[in-house]
């Protein structure tokens, strides 16, 4: 009986065990997303209307400007998801995009790939629906990025 369980210790130490995650909320995302609209992507489109464009109307006549906008927001989320995992508004509703294998961080790339896939999912609403149904709340994009959005540990 001693020798069946340090054998059967012996096999779980040498076999790596998939971390454990608390997943993170649906509502926390969209909380978190709308979050970072505010405080990101609204004072791009204030500096590229007013200080570069010169006004609103400039703007609104403008097709690049918007999609400049959206572009320097996907470089600064990337970034910061990248660095640190977490956005600010990530980071209020301790949030975390992480790799679902490793539990690291996701690279650069890797994470303005998510952006762009984001933006598809977003935009044809499919993506979005995704995590309903799925134990790990993973939606479209992290599916296709392989990646997880998990609670913080304190």
């Amino acid at each position: 009986m001693r020798f069946r369980n340090i054998k059967n210790r012996q096999k779980k130490e040498q076999t790596k065990e998939k971390p454990r995650y608390v997943y993170a909320p649906y509502s926390h995302r969209v909380k978190a997303f709308i979050t970072d609209l505010f405080m990101i992507y609204a004072p791009i489109l204030y500096v590229i209307t007013y200080v570069a464009m010169g006004g609103k109307e400039e703007f609104q006549s403008s097709q690049l400007a918007p999609f400049a906008g959206v572009a320097l927001y996907g470089v600064i989320y990337a970034f910061l998801v990248s660095r640190f995992g977490q956005t600010p508004g990530k980071k209020a509703y301790e949030i975390k995009v992480v790799d679902d294998k490793s539990g690291e961080t996701i690279s650069f790339l890797r994470a303005i790939l998510r952006f762009v896939l984001f933006l598809f999912t977003a935009a044809t609403l499919l993506g979005l629906f995704v995590p309903f149904y799925r134990r790990d709340k993973k939606a479209l994009h992290d599916l296709i990025c392989h990646t997880l959005v998990v609670g913080v540990k304190k």
